[in-house]
Order: C-alpha cells, then sequence, then structure tokens
C-alpha cells in the first residue's frame, strides 16, 4: 500500500480536535464549578502554544509553495483557512461557556465585576489598591505621535486606549499600556459582603482607574480595549562555530522573544477606526491572522483562579500515596533489587524519586550517578539531590537537553548550576534531541559493581508529577540496567550506538522492532489465532506505523487505541480499518503515559515508553521504550489500561461522524481516574 494514499487526518486539525475536548471539561457540569474555568484557562494556554508552534511552522511552509504539500499533507493556505474557521466557531463556544459560568457563580455567591458595576466603597477600595499597587508599574506610550510603534511581547496583554478630547475639534488620541501580569496577580477579591465574595480582573482595575493616569479635564472619554499579539516561537540556532551552543541557545532565544506575529487578538467591542490604527502599525494584514475576542485575553491565568474559600466547588486535594514496597528507614535499594517497581504519578509519590536520588547521594557505596533532563521544576529538588551527589564526591553526569521548547532557558539555568558544583553536563546530541527519561545509578555491593535503573514515561519534574499521568519502572534486573548503560554510553560518545535486545531505542531500532511487533501479531491472525494491540499515547501521526496499523486490522488483529491529543488514524473505515477503535481520556489529570501491549500469542508483551509514534521520535530524538518483565507488574498495568477503556464518564470516541462524542451509558458511572486512584489506594493500604 502507498504511503501517500492512505487516509490520514491533518494533525493541526486533529489537535483543535483535542483541545475541544478540553473546552468540553469547560462545559461539562459534572466537574466541580471553580475546575471548569480553570480548564478554560487550560485551553487558552494550549491554543496559545498552537499558534506559536504549529500555525507559525504553516505561515513558515506557505512561503515555501508546493514543494511542502506532501510533507504536511495538503495546501499550507488551505489548511490555515481551516485552521481560522475552527479557531472562530471554538471562541464563540469559549464565550458562551464562560458567560455560563459565571452565571453558575454568581449563584454561589461568587461574582466577577468590572468597573461599571462597583459600590461606593468597592471603588474606594479599589482606587486604594490600584494608587498602591498597579500604578507604579504602568508604563503608557502614546503611540499616535510615538516616533515608534512599541514593541508588543508574546503572552502578555495590553490595553489599546483610545481618548477623546474634552475639545472635540482636538483629534482623538491612541496609548498603549502593558497590563503588568508578571508583578501583579491578574485577580483582585475585593472584600466580601455577607456571604457573598467578589472578583475583579486586573484588566478593569486599571479602566476603573484610567482618570488617574489621563486627567479628565483633558479627556472627557477614555475606553480601554484588551488586545494580545501571538509570536513565532521556532528558535533560528546560529552556525556560528566560534560559539558554544549554550550561547547559540541564548542567542535564540533572545530572537524567539521577538518573533514573526502569527495571531493578533482583539476586543471585537474595539471602534473600527482603532482596529484600522492597530492593523497598520502592527504590519497585521491576511484575515488569518486577525481573531476578534471578547472583553478578556490570557484566559490561562484562570488557571490560578481563587479558591474563595469554596473548596466544595474544587476537586477535594489528592495526597500522592506511598509505594508499598518502600518503607520509611529502609533503604529503596534494597527493595528494588528484591524486585521491579512500578510507579503511577500521580496517583503514587513522585516523591520516591527525589528520595532515591537522596539516598544515593549520601550512600558510601554509591560511585556514580547518570541521568538525563529534559523539562525539570523551577526549583527542582531533583537538580538539588544531584548537585548534593556531586557535593559528596560522586561522579555525577547530567544529559541536559537545551532544545526542549520553552523550557530552555530554565535548562541553561541550572545546568551552569550543575556545572559550578562539579557535575559533568552533556548537552544533549548534536541534531539529535535528547528526550528519554532515565538514571542509572552504580553501587559497590560485596565488592562488585550493581547497577539501578530508571525509565518513564513523564519527565523527571515534580511539578508536573502531580498533575499528568506517567509511568515509572525502577529496576536493578542486568537486562535492563546494562543497556541503559550503553545508551548513556552513546551520549557521551555518539560514535557508540550500541546494539539493544530488550529496549526499545530511538532513532536506531524502536521503529523496526514496532513493526516487528506488529508483524507477529499479523502472523497470529492470519493464522486464524487471538491477535491484539493496545496502544496509550498522546500522538499517533507517523504515516509509516499508521501503514502497518491499518495492515493489521485488515489481517484481523484487534486493535484498541487510547490518543490523548492528536490522531492521523483514520479508525473504522470498511474492510480497511474496521478492526480498530480509537479513543481519547481527558479528565482531571492529564494522560500523559505510554503503554505498548501486544498479545503475542498469549505472552503478552507490555512496554511503557518516552516516545509518541510521531516521525520526530522514531527518527530525529533519542528515545526508549522499556519491557515491563515483572508479572506483578503487568497485571497492573493491564487493569489500569482496562479501567480506562471501561469509563462512561470521560472517554470520547475519536473518528467517524461522531468526533469527541462521550461514550456514555446507562450502566453505573466509572470515572477511570477516580478508579486507579482507589486502586492504588486501595494496594497501598
Amino acid at each position: 500500500m502507498n504511503i501517500k494514499k492512505i487516509p490520514l487526518v491533518n494533525r493541526e486539525l486533529s489537535w483543535l480536535s483535542f483541545n475541544e475536548r478540553v473546552l468540553q471539561e469547560a462545559e461539562d457540569t459534572s466537574n466541580p464549578l471553580l475546575e471548569r474555568l480553570r480548564f478554560l484557562g487550560i485551553f487558552s494556554n494550549n491554543r496559545d502554544e498552537f499558534f506559536r508552534v504549529r500555525v507559525a511552522t504553516l505561515k513558515r511552509m506557505a512561503k515555501l509553495g508546493k514543494r511542502v504539500r506532501e510533507a504536511i499533507g495538503g495546501d499550507p493556505d488551505v489548511i490555515l483557512e481551516q485552521i481560522h474557521k475552527r479557531v472562530l466557531s471554538s471562541t464563540q463556544k469559549f464565550d458562551r461557556i464562560y458567560r455560563a459560568i459565571v452565571r453558575e457563580l454568581e449563584q454561589q455567591g461568587i461574582y466577577i465585576v468590572d468597573e461599571k458595576h462597583l459600590t461606593r466603597e468597592q471603588s474606594v477600595f479599589v482606587r486604594n489598591y490600584f494608587s498602591e499597587q498597579v500604578l507604579p508599574h504602568l508604563f503608557p506610550v502614546m503611540v499616535d505621535h510615538a516616533p515608534k510603534f512599541p514593541y508588543l511581547k508574546d503572552k502578555s496583554i495590553y490595553l489599546a486606549i483610545k481618548l477623546q478630547r474634552v475639545l472635540k475639534e482636538k483629534k482623538s488620541r491612541y496609548a498603549l499600556m502593558e497590563v503588568p501580569t508578571d508583578e501583579i496577580s491578574r485577580f483582585l477579591v475585593l472584600p466580601a459582603v455577607g456571604t457573598k465574595r467578589y472578583v475583579m480582573l486586573l484588566d478593569d482595575v486599571i479602566r476603573h482607574c484610567l482618570h488617574d493616569i489621563f486627567p479628565a479635564h483633558e479627556y472627557g472619554q477614555v475606553n480601554a480595549y484588551t488586545i494580545k499579539l501571538t509570536r513565532d516561537a521556532e528558535l533560528e540556532i546560529e552556525t556560528d562555530f566560534s560559539k558554544s551552543f549554550v550561547e547559540k541557545i541564548s542567542g535564540s532565544l533572545k530572537k524567539r522573544k521577538k518573533g514573526v506575529p502569527v495571531r493578533f487578538v482583539y476586543d471585537e467591542a474595539m471602534p473600527l477606526d482603532m482596529l484600522a490604527f492597530l492593523r497598520r502599525k502592527l504590519q497585521v494584514i491576511k484575515h488569518d491572522t486577525l481573531v476578534p475576542g471578547s472583553r478578556y485575553h490570557n484566559f490561562k491565568d484562570f488557571i490560578s483562579f481563587p479558591d474563595l474559600e469554596h473548596k466544595e466547588l474544587a476537586w477535594p486535594t489528592i495526597k500522592p500515596k506511598s509505594h508499598p514496597r518502600f518503607k520509611r528507614g529502609e533503604s529503596m535499594f534494597a527493595a528494588i533489587l528484591q524486585q521491579d517497581v512500578m510507579l503511577h504519578y500521580p496517583y503514587q509519590s513522585f516523591h520516591h524519586i527525589i528520595d532515591l536520588l537522596r539516598e544515593a547521594s549520601i550512600d558510601p557505596r554509591v560511585e556514580a550517578i547518570d541521568i538525563t533532563l529534559y523539562r525539570v521544576a523551577n526549583n527542582s529538588n531533583i537538580v538539588k539531590a544531584l548537585i548534593n551527589a556531586s557535593k559528596n564526591g560522586k561522579r555525577v553526569t547530567v544529559v541536559m537537553e537545551l532544545q526542549a521548547r520553552f523550557d530552555e532557558e530554565n535548562n541553561i539555568y541550572w545546568a551552569n548550576k550543575l556545572q559550578e558544583e562539579g557535575a559533568t553536563v552533556i548537552f544533549g546530541v548534536p541534531n539529535l534531541k535528547v528526550h528519554s527519561k532515565l538514571f542509572l545509578i552504580r553501587r559497590r555491593e560485596n565488592g562488585k559493581a550493581v547497577q539501578y535503573a530508571h525509565i518513564g514515561s513523564g519527565n523527571l519534574n515534580e511539578k508536573t508529577a502531580v498533575i499528568y499521568t506517567d509511568k515509572t519502572l525502577l529496576t536493578a534486573d542486568k537486562r535492563i540496567t546494562s543497556e541503559v548503560e550503553k545508551i548513556f554510553a552513546f551520549y557521551r560518545d555518539n560514535l557508540k550506538p550500541g546494539s539493544y535486545k530488550h529496549l526499545l531505542v530511538s532513532p536506531f531500532s524502536m521503529r523496526k522492532r514496532l513493526i516487528q511487533l506488529i508483524e507477529t501479531e499479523i502472523d497470529f491472525a492470519k493464522d486464524k489465532k487471538p491477535a491484539s494491540i493496545v496502544l496509550k499515547m498522546n500522538n499517533l501521526v507517523d504515516p509509516e506505523m499508521i501503514l502497518k496499523l491499518y495492515a493489521a486490522s485488515q489481517a484481523g488483529v484487534k486493535i484498541r487505541l487510547l490518543i490523548r491529543g492528536i490522531c492521523a488514524l483514520v479508525p473504522g473505515i470498511p474492510k480497511f480499518s474496521e478492526n480498530i477503535e480509537v479513543y481519547s481520556l481527558v479528565g482531571r489529570f492529564l494522560e500523559h503515559s505510554r503503554v505498548f501491549i501486544f498479545h503475542n500469542g498469549g505472552e503478552q508483551k507490555y512496554f511503557i515508553s518516552s516516545a509518541d509514534w510521531m516521525t520526530r521520535n522514531l527518527d530525529y530524538r533519542s528515545e526508549v521504550a522499556v519491557p515491563i518483565y515483572d508479572e506483578a507488574a503487568q497485571k497492573e498495568l493491564q487493569k489500569i489500561i482496562d479501567m480506562q477503556f471501561l469509563d462512561n464518564c470521560k472517554l470520547r470516541l475519536l473518528g467517524g461522524t461522531k468526533e469527541n462524542t462521550y461514550r456514555r451509558n446507562t450502566a453505573t458511572a466509572m470515572n477511570a481516574q477516580e478508579a486507579v486512584l482507589a486502586l492504588i489506594g486501595k494496594k497501598t493500604r
């Protein structure tokens, strides 16, 4: 079958479908009210990144003409037009959901008020707050007479202000002012009135006090409209060989901040003359760049909307469970040596990983720690443990990937800190992004070297580990640890790729081994034996892998896919992909783990991995999938996957005419994430 002719869903449109699932969660009244508001924030943040990365890429491709059509599966201009229509439609739905949530909040005694609906007492409070806390951070620019139009930062919001003169014969003026959300909370909680709580957005605080900046005797009417500019986030790395890689990345970050505009969002209530003025000054011309919006932008701030002591309107706090194998005061090395340990975040505590590295940092028998870091927390305890290990004389080698999008500055900071404390830092591999989630601890036991390995599906990041579902294997199995050692040898010397019998390693063997596993299922199906594949991942895009899954379906292999984000595969086509079912699970936690299960004639093969099935992961990144050999871990993994496919609260059907349809029925409600939490809690007791 020709890859060029197989049915594929455009990846950008599929991603928009994913974000629409997030918007569904904001609309779902089974979610607590404040969590629905936060889902609006997540939706907004996702869409901003989509424009910075994917739309920006399409715009660059559109300039290259016909050469790129095959590469992306269509004309970039046509895809951009489709994106524009979907974005406008989802924006209208977003605004409708927000208005509905605001009304429901009012029924709970929570009011989001603007400058037009303040009592006298509230007005005095707001003016005092503005004078003391806000005004020192405001620096308006009179843009109509400015010699150069001010630079608009990405991720920031601005108030475009129209100043109408008291004397009508004088022309109106325009000003521009950044809303200082980096210095001040976006939300001001006003004094309660009885049981009623009031919240005001910083934008409206400024609007209420505009005459404190622009005197009323000169400007009779002052109106402010929120605008936002989204810029291309692609890094253009210099080829200057006299500079270090860190210097090149640092220079590219400065250029990113001044990237080409890819979207201009504005308050649709803005006067046309003002909109025309701003478009002209910003050189925003194409219609697909302009997005008319509501009064407020940067809804990502609503992720941090205040609780207002209404805990019943939010999800109850979940305390991750301790793994039953790890006992307080006992060596974690002894537990791992006895039996493999699999951790499931956020249901189980990520602090086990920090504890293990802390124990390694002070254990006199530990000689060395090798680790890969892709995205770390801003105040990373992982890095602190590594620094402590280095101070205690351990050989610490950190493979720090500097090209982790939007985390480059943080990674450069921690890389410098580690080097200052004596750790060896390797800045990735040339032309290969290191995305694997590994560490290897070498320990001297009874005169022999014993190695302990961590292989995970998610980043070594304690912040994301409480909101992302990920899986980690901790093992002393020599079959695994010896091959993890080979991967670190490759990171040190790129001329030593190594050979791997147990691990699936990109870009060397993962694609080939996965295809072999699929072909094994095809052979079983052709022999009329049970054959099945279960895959859970964030994105399924790679055409060759999709082609192989289509071939498996045609051979009779039963395939179930759980894809959180982009899915280019089209299920349910008669005599083609009719044996493939595709679902997506979007709920309280971000489903981030990658799990591959092959029936293998009844001798199931289980893998967890850092890799999605995308061309970049299989061919242009260093990724690892690890087999799960421990039977108890296999059973637990299978149980969790089964629960997810049984979900009838948050599971959606992908593909066909009913895209993003909830899989709900009259059976007892089954929320998989809640069920897994209960399962893990039961095992812990």
